[in-house]
């Protein structure tokens, strides 16, 4: 399997994260990019026509051996390479590849559970990117205060929910919830550390606390 990434995306990290924990990480070719909100990789929209990563390439069918990372994303005449995105999709592909039963687990009250806090998770870092691009995608004389401040409005209001979802957040074993709203808060740490979240929020920074320090939470902490 091959993704493409980028080493500061939070989306990136829950990827690489799941394939740790279910033991996928060294199945998966690990192919740098630029994704950016309005110049447009020709290597990710070649497999994914969003242009965003995480996206991963298969190697269970056709377009993993040929040219297609370098050319058309093609493997051979008008066969395309087969590829899964965004990090929700890879990420429970992952899991069932690795007949890994607690990230994702079956139909029931736990499931629909992580899935929220999946959805959570997703959702704090959706606001968190589009404040960022407001500053630094934007031109500035195009940047509206509003918006940003909107955004960062959803931030608070979901860090606010984490702070009540705390002490049943797991550390064994997690979930994507668990996930997705470790790989949230340490993207805050990464790139709001102004926001200071801890602050109000010690039950969160006590959970976050332990799951930062988990192995496959250690080996992926962001870097510019």
């Amino acid at each position: 399997m091959k993704l493409l990434y980028a080493p500061t995306s939070p989306f990136v990290r829950k990827v690489m994260v799941c394939a740790l924990i279910t033991g996928l990480a060294d199945r998966i070719q690990w192919l740098d990019s630029a994704a950016h909100p309005i110049n447009r990789d020709a290597r990710i929209a070649a497999h994914n026509p969003l242009a965003k990563v995480p996206t991963l390439i298969l190697d269970d069918g056709p377009g993993l051996d040929g040219p297609g990372l370098d050319g058309p994303g093609l493997d051979g005449p008008g066969r395309a390479s087969q590829a899964l995105y965004d990090s929700r999709v890879i990420c429970e592909y992952l899991a069932d590849l690795a007949g890994n039963a607690h990230l994702f687990p079956p139909a029931g009250a736990k499931r629909w559970t992580a899935l929220t806090q999946q959805a959570t998770g997703d959702g704090l870092l959706d606001a968190a990117l589009l404040a960022r691009y407001e500053h630094t995608a934007r031109p500035e004389d195009k940047q509206w205060t509003a918006w940003r401040e909107a955004q960062l409005v959803k931030v608070q209001a979901a860090l606010a929910t984490i702070e009540t979802l705390a002490p049943s957040l797991q550390c064994v074993d997690p979930s994507i919830g668990d996930i997705t709203l470790g790989c949230a808060l340490g993207y805050l740490d990464f790139r709001y550390p102004e926001l200071d979240w801890r602050a109000d929020h010690p039950l969160a920074a006590k959970w976050f606390a332990a799951f930062n320090a988990l192995p496959a939470m250690q080996a992926t902490l962001p870097h510019a």
